[in-house]
């Protein structure tokens, strides 16, 4: 199998859908299961978060710019490189395909996401019931469906990333350590899959 481009941008790229923007994604899911324990809890989760020291900088600096560059620049590869490189197996360019297919329902998902759960009254967004919020939101069954294929779609890309990782970075070249990979963010997807997805469920009227 032919190795994966090790470029530095690339390696970048891969490196910033792991750390921060996957481990993000994890704990973004994470607290959102907060919505289980009803209203009050989800809330209180969300204002703990918003009363972080200099969680605006942490914001922009640690979340919005490497998703940014990661977003932007990945758009960029799958509009001017072959799914999964030249010479790429049938089931390696399945995967980068799937993984270029999520990675943009995914750029739309979060502009959504931000603009309705985050931008929303930013000024006095500390004051809001969230919960009530995302509750009259996901009532229609529109954006409740946007929801669940962003989740899905956020769970299998960060999986997927986490293979093309461990290839980008020449961390996984035996058969046998590809294999352990596989298995791991297999496990990561239904995982996250299953977090999201329960939470999703907290909000039903």
């Amino acid at each position: 199998m032919e190795a994966a481009p090790r470029t530095w941008p690339r390696r970048l790229h891969s490196l910033s859908g792991v750390v921060p923007v996957g481990a993000f994604l994890a704990f973004h899911l994470y607290t959102n299961s907060a919505a289980l324990r009803g209203a009050d809890a989800y809330n209180e989760a969300a204002r703990r978060l918003q009363q972080f020291p200099l969680a605006i900088v942490f914001e922009i600096l640690v979340i919005a710019l490497p998703l940014f560059f990661h977003g932007v620049y990945g758009l960029f590869l799958a509009a001017t490189e072959p799914p999964g490189g030249a010479g790429a197996t049938l089931r390696r360019r399945a995967l980068a395909v799937a993984q270029r297919v999520t990675g943009v329902v995914l750029f739309a998902f979060v502009l959504f996401h931000l603009w309705t759960a985050r931008l929303v009254q930013i000024r006095d967004h500390g004051d809001l019931d969230l919960f009530r919020l995302m509750q009259a939101a996901l009532a229609s069954p529109w954006i409740r469906a946007f929801y669940v294929v962003g989740i899905l779609s956020a769970a299998f890309h960060l999986a997927a990333g986490l293979w093309s990782f461990s290839r980008t970075w020449g961390l996984a070249e035996s058969p046998r350590a590809q294999g352990a990979v596989a298995v791991a963010a297999t496990a990561v997807f239904l995982a996250l899959s299953a977090i999201g997805m329960r939470s999703l469920w907290a909000f039903r009227l």
